[in-house]
């Protein structure tokens, strides 16, 4: 009984290291897991039934699936779809998206700059034109209103 105690020790020390070195985080999860139940099957050990419930229900369970769907929300994990987005590729992708849409990407900083300077400056002349040609329509719109209601 005391060699399995020992083992199940040595495996809470290498769950422990291996979460922290860990670079993915699903694989974290899973590790933080297994590092959950191991200790509740050692609190059993210890004769703690309570505390092995509650380890058991709050470190594997509950706290395991706020974790998974904190992933799935920050896209950490792969869609039903089949995407697959780990840490650090959600960018990646929408810069693959982008230079399929036919978006001039350029690979230095300054070109970067220049090029988002050059768009944002046409959508906001692009907007002042839409937005003076709705408010001439507008005020003409106006205008026929009020003049139908002073005929009448």
């Amino acid at each position: 009984m005391q060699f399995f105690t020992c083992i199940l020790l040595g495996f809470l020390v290498v769950c422990a290291i291996s979460v922290s070195l860990s670079k993915n985080l699903l694989n974290s999860l899973l590790i933080y897991m297994s590092y959950s139940l191991v200790m509740s099957i050692i609190w059993i050990l210890l004769e703690s039934p309570d505390l092995a419930i509650t380890e058991a229900a709050v470190g594997a369970g509950v706290t395991s699936i706020l974790f998974f769907v904190t992933l799935k929300k920050i896209h950490a994990i792969a869609d039903e779809d089949g995407d697959e987005a780990e840490a650090g590729e959600p960018l990646a992708e929408a810069d693959e998206a982008e230079a399929e849409a036919g978006e001039p990407f350029a690979t230095g900083a300054v070109d970067a700059s220049e090029n988002t300077l050059a768009d944002a400056d046409a959508n906001r002349e692009r907007n002042l034109n839409f937005d003076s040609r709705s408010t001439e329509e507008e005020k003409a719109a106006k205008n026929k209103k009020s003049g139908r209601r002073r005929k009448e």
